[in-house]
């Protein structure tokens, strides 16, 4: 069902009126518990000049749901940028030449040099609509050689909000969650100079993005309480970014973490830890 959403959704990229949303569309209001119709949700995140769509990774009905907003929201307003976490700056020459080309390479992947560890079957189709478009699509991550800086070198955080003690407490958490309890105590400091710095390179980039500007990120760079919010309102920003989370059903997200939720359909969880544990083994 999911692969079917996508494939019909690339096919309407081009037509004037967009589909109904993907099937099990459940969206609200978090702040005032008021759930939403498509449209109604529609025209409340057509009104910001910077919206952040958290994801999770992996589920292809968040991705569905994303190019269906990118299509329905053109329709409502004019684009000015869409930023992806997905992208690297030394990709951002290699997006401009596609955006700028006659005809989309025969192997868009690789004129792209676009990174394995995001799934293309599940990215593909949303960079193949954003390339179409007349805004520009842009690179919100940090380079390789930049994690590896940071990684030996952990910088100072500058920012009142972003640099709290309860956020880096909050991130430290999800750090060892993420990792399973495997982490070395001695690397925490390290990768947690890394999300943030992610963090704060995605509210920089967004900041002097054209907008209205959209990024696509995963849901704790979205997070209102932790993420990328923070960075921007450190960074001067005069308001914060709206926040829509996409997130599977019997998922706990409260109004501190996001604006409005559109809940999809629970999928089963790989067991990720017990793969991370048998290579730690090795």
């Amino acid at each position: 069902m999911r692969g079917l959403w996508l494939l019909a959704l690339v096919l309407l990229a081009g037509c004037q009126h967009v589909a109904a949303p993907p099937v099990g569309a459940d969206m609200r209001d978090l702040r005032s518990g008021e759930v939403l119709t498509a449209q109604q949700l529609l025209k409340r995140l057509a009104e910001p000049e910077r919206l952040i769509i958290g994801e999770q990774h992996d589920n292809a009905d968040h991705h569905a749901a994303q190019l269906w907003l990118l299509q329905s929201l053109g329709e409502h307003r004019a684009q000015g940028s869409l930023l992806l976490e997905m992208l690297t700056p030394d990709q951002q020459a290699k997006v401009d030449a596609q955006r700028q080309s006659q005809s989309v390479a025969a192997d868009l992947p690789a004129a792209l040099a676009w990174q394995k560890g995001w799934d293309w079957n599940l990215y593909g189709p949303i960079v193949r609509f954003a390339l179409s478009q007349p805004y520009p699509l842009l690179a919100a991550n940090l380079d390789d050689s930049e994690i590896r800086a940071f990684y030996r070198n952990p910088p100072a955080l500058v920012g009142p909000r972003s640099n709290a003690q309860a956020v880096r407490n909050t991130l430290l958490e999800q750090v060892s969650e993420s990792h399973c309890g495997l982490l070395p105590e001695s690397q925490m400091p390290a990768m947690l100079a890394i999300q943030q710095q992610r963090d704060r390179r995605m509210a920089e980039r967004m900041l002097a993005a054209p907008t209205p500007a959209i990024l696509l990120a995963g849901a704790w760079h979205a997070r209102k309480d932790v993420g990328v919010p923070l960075h921007l309102l450190d960074l001067g920003a005069a308001e914060a970014p709206t926040v829509l989370m996409l997130a599977e059903q019997g998922d706990a997200v409260t109004a501190a973490m996001a604006d409005y939720i559109w809940y999809t359909p629970a999928t089963p969880k790989p067991d990720y830890c017990g793969q991370m544990r048998q290579q730690f083994a090795k």
